[in-house]
């Protein structure tokens, strides 16, 4: 099989742009996983620009902020996958649980993660994903962003595991981790 290569980093921190690099070093077909909803104006502006930056590049594009593990299994053989980024998907899975009423644990993210780990690693092609490190600033003061910073925490630390390679990019440059 192809590698997996997680990606991380702080906002703002290069690691979008390495990442899609790295899977246009890779010849044959694109895909794009993007998890972001649209909410704002300003985010729309974000969503804009990514979408500019694979402009003529031979991608294409899946918007899913849910259920990533379906899109990796139902690409087709040889593809390189980018899913941008893992933050935003957790973040779309703790609401998508509260709002039925359930509660997104540390446990149920490393299943979730798990899930996703294995069908990259089943893929025929490379999966790179994006994600960003949110356990390096100050303990946040309320339950939810607790919470959410301890759930990416989990589920990059799943997923490096499962990882051939990982990637912490800071100011724009990329070390090499595993």
């Amino acid at each position: 099989m192809a590698p997996l290569i997680l990606i991380t980093g702080g906002c703002r921190s290069g690691k979008s742009g390495f990442g899609q690099q790295l899977a246009e070093d890779i010849p044959g077909e694109r895909l794009f996983i993007a998890t972001c909803p649209c909410l704002d104006e300003e985010m729309a502006l974000r969503i804009t620009r990514h979408q500019q930056d694979r402009k003529n590049k031979g991608w294409q594009t899946v918007e899913e902020p849910l259920v990533a593990t379906d899109v990796i299994n139902a690409a087709a053989p040889g593809m390189t996958i980018l899913l941008d980024c893992l933050t935003l998907w957790i973040s779309n899975l703790l609401f998508a649980a509260e709002d039925e009423g359930r509660e997104l644990t540390e446990d149920l993210m490393t299943v979730e993660a798990s899930r996703l780990a294995t069908a990259a690693c089943s893929h025929e092609g490379a999966v790179l994903m994006v994600t960003n490190e949110v356990g390096l600033g100050i303990v946040p003061e309320n339950a939810l962003a607790r919470r959410y910073r301890d759930l990416v925490g989990r589920c990059n630390q799943t997923l490096a595991r499962a990882a051939d390679q990982v990637y912490l990019v800071s100011c724009g440059i990329p070390l090499q981790l595993k």
